[in-house]
């Protein structure tokens, strides 16, 4: 297995666990929260009733909406859905494109710093190895076709 296929499959380790490890605890902290939903049907998660300005909502409606924004609507089930996708296209030995771990990375560190304590920051690693792989891509090949220098290269990544 070469270093960037590596490096991708950690990536998308780290991203799939990240996730998934949120969603699990969700599950465990807010467990009567979601069964809740099973029981009165999943549109009971975030209600769309209309009020009037001046309705006051009720702690078990504001703590409903906090339970599905902190799960299946957060940030965690597309952090696995690009936990997978890496993992996949690495085992295809598609390179990820270095764009798409900086902005994770970015992400990441913002989020950490917005959210302290949380394990946001364990999301940099994902973001720096992507960036890692795209860059061991470029110099492989770099490396297989010398005659072409860095602006063939990016010419070729722009296509």
């Amino acid at each position: 297995m070469s270093s960037g296929k590596r490096l991708l499959r950690w990536a998308g380790g780290v991203m799939i666990v990240l996730g998934a490890g949120h969603l699990s605890l969700l599950a465990l902290a807010a467990w009567e929260d979601i069964a809740g939903w099973a029981e009165r049907g999943m549109w009971a998660a975030v209600p769309l009733a209309l009020t009037d300005g001046g309705a006051v909502q009720t702690a078990e409606s504001l703590q409903n909406k906090v339970t599905f924004w902190a799960g299946p609507g957060s940030f965690a089930v597309p952090l696995i859905l690009m936990g997978c996708l890496t993992w996949h296209l690495a085992g295809r030995g598609v390179a990820v494109p270095a764009g798409i771990g900086w902005a994770l990375a970015t992400w990441c560190v913002l989020g950490g710093v917005l959210l302290v304590p949380s394990p946001f920051f364990a999301g940099t690693i994902s973001g720096a190895l992507i960036i890692l792989a795209a860059r061991k891509e470029d110099r492989s090949r770099a490396a297989r076709d010398p005659g072409d220098g860095p602006d063939v290269i990016r010419a070729r990544r722009r296509r």
